[in-house]
């Protein structure tokens, strides 16, 4: 049977910690808390599961706190865990189960992530694979009986565990304002998070926020080398910016090198009808709303294939 290092990082998470912990006591061999600045009782709390529970100091990257909590597990797979996640009676069955067979070649468990669409969050589906589970150590194997070849790739496997995902709250304003920070130091993003910078923007952002991002998105448009992805949602963005600055000609030029470039989104579709709903045109901006639904698919915001612009078609 394998041994799993629970490893979380946490921060003022004393009204979630307890119910995360409990659910979690039972499939785990250790538990590793790192706190990065907690003023509450998170720490407290902590301690009543294990007593690996250490400080990291905050250095504004996620990444270097998950990477420092993994360095300290021991087990030979490790789990990654948020306070607001929580295991439910048939669920930890089901983990107890997958310690038991686990083939120990496997790298990478995917688990169900649940309850996605609360809270204003930027994923368009309730439950979702998420790899959750990973060796801890990754053996280099050779492969292939000729034109031998190490794997590279991970092996990774579904299983049927669901996590109930339980925030308190939107991590949208939190996030934002990370993204701000970095494009004001000119950090270059990466297409994942170019996409994630732009899906929290168009489901979490305010006026502000936009008018924030405006530049570094009007910079962006003018790249050479993005993929059609990247420019729809970079158009998408763009044209939002710019409708709510009350710059048509930029609102114009984003839509028309959208519809150029055949990357008419449900998004797109619907800023014009709110652009024409605003202006008091609304049978212009019922068109765009039907298009919306009926001709284009959504890139950010699964709501706006649907539900949103439909909110506007149904008025008389």
């Amino acid at each position: 049977m394998i041994t799993i290092s629970v490893c979380m990082i946490v921060k003022n998470e004393q009204d979630r910690l307890d119910t995360c912990l409990k659910s979690l006591v039972s499939i785990a061999d250790e538990i590793i808390v790192v706190d990065t600045g907690s003023v509450d009782d998170t720490k407290e709390i902590a301690k009543k599961y294990t007593d690996k529970v250490s400080d990291f100091a905050w250095t504004g990257s996620f990444s270097d706190a998950r990477n420092h909590a993994f360095s300290l597990a021991t087990c030979d797979y490790i789990y990654s865990a948020d306070a607001d996640e929580e295991l439910d009676a048939q669920n930890i069955d089901k983990f107890l189960k997958l310690k038991q067979m686990l083939d120990p070649d496997i790298d990478i468990v995917q688990m169900y992530y649940c309850n996605q669409l609360q809270n204003n969050t930027i994923y368009s589906f309730d439950r979702e694979l998420r790899p959750k589970l990973y060796k801890r150590l990754r053996p280099f194997v050779w492969e292939e009986t000729i034109h031998e070849a190490v794997r590279l790739s991970p092996v990774i496997y579904d299983s049927d565990i669901d996590i109930i995902h339980r925030p308190g709250e939107g991590h949208g304003a939190r996030d934002l304002a990370a993204f701000e920070r970095l494009t004001e130091n000119g950090a270059t993003l990466s297409e994942r998070l170019l996409e994630i910078y732009c899906k929290e923007l168009y489901i979490a952002g305010t006026k502000e926020n936009f008018m924030h991002a405006k530049a570094f998105f009007d910079e962006m448009a003018d790249k050479d080398g993005l993929s059609n992805d990247q420019m729809a949602r970079i158009f998408t963005i763009g044209s939002r910016a710019a409708r709510l600055a009350g710059d048509t000609v930029g609102f114009i030029k984003y839509i028309s090198r959208a519809a150029a470039g055949d990357l008419m989104s449900s998004e797109l579709c619907c800023e014009l009808g709110d652009y024409f709903r605003e202006n008091g045109d609304m049978n212009e901006a019922k068109l765009w709303y039907y298009n919306a639904i009926h001709e284009t698919s959504a890139y950010l915001d699964i709501r706006y294939q649907e539900e949103i612009p439909k909110r506007y078609l149904d008025e008389d």
